[in-house]
């Protein structure tokens, strides 16, 4: 974008001045900032935090500068991803809006980096109770504090990944580095996330998913709303409409995330009455009325646009709910809630795992348990929503999908919704054989109900395709369905490899103690495995695009092959005189009626033997698939035949008599 250079009121020709881009960058940020330091500061008051010094006081600059450099990372972190994803899905890149918009999130992540190295010195004065100071002890406490701590290893993380995000972002500019420094910037959610738990209550794996779920949805709210108020007002509207269903979304799981964080931090209504419980309602109030404005401009203001006066109060009046709703949600992290942490576990399954043992497993403790997690819920839940949205739309506009698939899709995310929080994930941690038969069923079986649903095929028709440049969730699928990515992952026999491959790497390797013995190994196990089950399943019966699908004959010898090799995996496992993990699931030290190698003997069982149902299915599958490409193929020559008269046949026969005259000849 070309900008005035001379009087500082030119316009260019591209669009506003640069004075004009300088005031609207500077208002919303200016309106957010402060309202998050005024909330953060009063409920920091509330609490009493920094107003109650520790046993060795590291001094008032300390106490106060480390919620407050805190609340400013969160800020920049914002709107950093939040400008991101509302540029990936919104702006077309050919206006200058874009590059605007670019540069903004540039800028903010460079600000979240020096943020987050502030607030690492801060937290170590913290815990160690002393003074910033310039000498080298405290240079060596902190270089300390960042290695070999688990507080400190997760902020010197969060620090690369700002890192990491900002030079990327001043590298690129085109949608595919935006959306790559989104993911980035969103994996920073991770160690974020561990950082808030950290001195919650017991249930760590609920809380983990819970705040990494809010954080994720408030930080994608607030720097849309950033980027909504920078964005060309030629383009309001159409902006507004588009932030306005991210926006809902990011509501949804925002609402949904802090009821389930509150939840497993309060015992019940009296502690609304404490002091956490009063931030947690100022929050709360704040997110409500958030919601209100949000109606209000999807009913209302967004039709009467552009230059409606109403839609700017209303946005400015956002801004400052969502500063205090992230002021006081900084406070809640420094302010102890009211139900503390739960007594330790001393046996050695709680000293391993950090939770109670769960009862003693039976077939209806596998089948009847809940174990809830936020995390797969919400996955579940939008799974579902978001394809009866796609059937809806296709069934009003005329069109027919039929039932079947619909059936199978909801039968797949309910197993996935058993598989992730129902009983057995109850007892993944502490047994082999639970691992095992959660891994079988959420790569082997699911997947079998997922791929018939055709999500990719039911998306393409029902989301509208946008004809101004910018890309929507149509376009976004379009563009991976033909990426090279997908062409590697999703060649037939990649596929393969990596669904057999997968298993001896995953279970003869360093990974299976990392996906074992933490939360995050064990998210991304499940999710692992179910892309690479979804993949295979994909390449052998599925509809959905998939690119160089080999003709039956070859899917079945590759079906046939990935299950030999998969049945002898489980026999690996079912006769190995070993024990894998012996630190791990040989010391839980949990009396269940075997031990913990005939529990691993057990897993080996269920690897070899649950893998033969949806062999037979995928089998009858291809059969039927092959059979019925057969016959559509014969009726397609018998139409052929009938326009031309049979010609195919009369030249194939024109051709065999040529060739006897001349053997004759």
């Amino acid at each position: 974008m070309r900008s005035a250079t001379e009087g500082g009121d030119r316009r260019s020709a591209d669009g506003p001045t640069l004075d004009t881009v300088r005031r609207r960058i500077a208002i919303p940020l200016v309106v957010l900032g402060v309202c998050t330091l005024i909330a953060a500061v009063i409920g920091l008051l509330v609490g009493g935090a920094p107003t109650t010094p520790l046993l060795i006081d590291p001094g008032a600059l300390v106490r106060w500068g480390t919620p407050i450099a805190t609340a400013i990372s969160n800020l920049a972190a914002s709107v950093t991803i939040g400008t991101l994803v509302f540029v990936c899905f919104a702006v077309p890149r050919e206006r200058p809006e874009f590059e605007r918009l670019a540069s903004l999130a540039s800028v903010s992540a460079v600000v979240w980096t020096l943020a987050t190295v502030v607030t690492a010195v801060f937290s170590f004065a913290s815990a160690a109770s002393r003074p910033i100071g310039a000498d080298a002890q405290f240079s060596v406490g902190l270089w300390t504090f960042l290695t070999d701590t688990e507080a400190g290893v997760a902020r010197a993380w969060v620090t690369i990944f700002a890192a990491v995000v900002a030079m990327v972002l001043m590298m690129v500019r085109n949608y595919w580095g935006l959306a790559a420094a989104a993911i980035i910037a969103g994996a920073s959610f991770i160690p974020l996330a561990e950082l808030e738990h950290q001195g919650g209550n017991a249930d760590h794996n609920t809380a983990w998913n819970a705040l990494f779920l809010h954080i994720a949805g408030a930080a994608v709210w607030v720097g849309g709303l950033v980027a909504l108020w920078l964005a060309d007002r030629k383009g309001r509207r159409e902006y507004a409409e588009r932030f306005s269903a991210i926006a809902l979304v990011a509501f949804i799981i925002v609402a949904y995330s802090g009821v389930a964080s509150a939840w497993i931090r309060m015992s019940g209504p009296q502690d609304l009455l404490t002091p956490y419980g009063a931030i947690l309602l100022t929050k709360v109030v704040a997110m409500l009325l958030l919601g209100v404005i949000g109606a209000v401009h999807r009913r209302y203001t967004i039709r009467r646009l552009p230059g409606s006066l109403a839609f700017a109060r209303l946005l400015i009046a956002e801004l400052v709910l969502m500063g205090i709703a992230m002021g006081m949600a900084a406070a809640l992290g420094d302010t102890a809630p009211p139900l503390g942490p739960a007594a330790v576990d001393t046996s050695p399954a709680g000293l391993l795992t950090g939770a109670p043992l769960p009862p003693a497993p039976s077939f209806q403790q596998y089948f009847f348990t809940i174990d809830p997690d936020p995390l797969w819920i919400a996955i579940c839940g939008a799974m579902l929503v978001l394809y009866f949205a796609g059937v809806v739309t296709l069934t009003r506009r005329g069109d027919r999908w039929s039932p079947l698939r619909t059936g199978s899709w909801m039968l797949g995310v309910l197993a996935l919704a058993w598989a992730t929080s129902g009983g057995i994930a109850a007892y993944t941690e502490e047994l082999f054989s639970a691992h095992m038969l959660m891994h079988m069923v959420v790569g082997m079986m699911i997947p079998v109900l997922l791929v018939p649903g055709a999500p990719v095929t039911l998306a393409l028709r029902s989301f509208k395709a946008r004809h101004d440049g910018s890309r929507g969730p149509r376009e976004w699928i379009m563009e991976l369905v033909h990426s090279r990515w997908l062409r590697i992952v999703g060649n037939p026999y990649v596929a393969a490899v990596v669904f057999v491959a997968g298993l001896w790497v995953f279970y003869y390797t360093p990974v299976f103690s990392w996906a074992s013995t933490t939360h995050i190994g064990h998210e991304w196990m499940i999710i692992h495995f179910l892309i690479a089950g979804y993949l295979f399943v994909q390449v052998l019966i599925g509809i959905d695009p998939v690119p160089g699908r080999p003709p039956h004959a070859v899917r079945l010898l590759l079906l046939l092959v990935t299950m030999a090799g998969h049945a002898f995996f489980g026999l690996a496992i079912m006769t190995g005189t070993g024990l894998m993990l012996a630190d791990w699931f040989g010391a839980m030290g949990w009396d269940t009626g075997v031990t913990a190698l005939q529990d691993q003997q057990s897993a080996g069982g269920i690897a070899w033997g649950v893998g033969e149902f949806p062999t037979i299915v995928l089998a009858v599958a291809v059969a039927v698939q092959w059979s019925r490409s057969d016959d559509r193929e014969a009726r397609r020559r018998d139409r052929a035949a009938d326009r031309d008269g049979d010609a195919e046949l009369n030249a194939y026969n024109a051709e065999l008599a040529k060739l006897a005259s001349r053997d004759e000849a």
